[in-house]
C-alpha cells in the first residue's frame, strides 16, 4: 500500500520549559476531547514549544481559549502514514532533495504492526511545491485513535 501523505494544519503554543507543562496542556486537551493526529515538543530558548496537529482545528481553538493558551497557527506540515519498510523516510526526503526543497524538520517513528508515521515541515514558500512533489492530499480527516 502506498504512503498516505497529506497536508495538515498545525498550531503551537509556548510554555515554560519546566516539568509538568506539557502534561498540563495535553491533559487539558484530553479533557476537552481534542483528538491529536500528531504532537511534537521541544525546547525553544528558555521556553518550550508544543506543536499539535488536531483532527478538529475549531475545537482546538476553543479549548485553547478556555485554557488561556496563546495558540499560534495554523501553519502547514505534512502528515505521513504508511507501511513500515527499510528506507521509507529516506525515499521521501530524497524526493524533496531532488526538487531542491530543504526539509526544516522531520519526526518519524515505527508505529508497530508494520506501520510507520512521520510529520515533516518545509519552509512556507516551499509548501505548495513539496505538496506536488509528494503528491500530498488534503482529504477530510478520518477518525483516528486519540493520542
Amino acid at each position: 500500500m502506498p504512503d498516505m501523505i497529506r497536508l495538515v494544519g498545525y498550531f503551537y503554543v509556548q510554555v515554560p520549559d519546566k516539568p509538568g507543562e506539557g502534561a498540563r496542556v495535553l491533559n487539558h486537551l484530553k479533557d476537552m476531547g481534542i483528538n491529536l493526529l500528531a504532537f511534537h515538543g521541544f525546547p525553544s530558548g528558555r521556553r518550550a514549544q508544543l506543536n499539535v496537529v488536531p483532527s478538529d482545528p475549531a475545537a482546538l481553538r476553543a479549548a485553547a481559549r478556555q485554557a488561556k493558551l496563546k495558540l499560534v497557527g495554523p501553519k502547514t506540515g505534512f502528515l505521513i502514514q504508511g507501511d513500515d519498510r527499510v528506507g521509507a523516510v529516506a525515499d521521501i526526503i530524497a524526493k524533496l532533495a531532488e526538487a531542491k526543497i530543504n526539509v526544516t524538520a522531520v519526526d518519524a517513528v515505527s508505529a508497530g504492526f508494520g506501520r510507520y508515521g512521520a510529520i515533516l515541515w518545509v519552509k512556507p514558500p516551499h509548501v505548495n511545491k513539496a505538496a506536488k512533489v509528494l503528491a500530498a492530499s488534503t482529504p477530510e480527516p478520518s477518525p483516528q485513535q486519540p493520542m
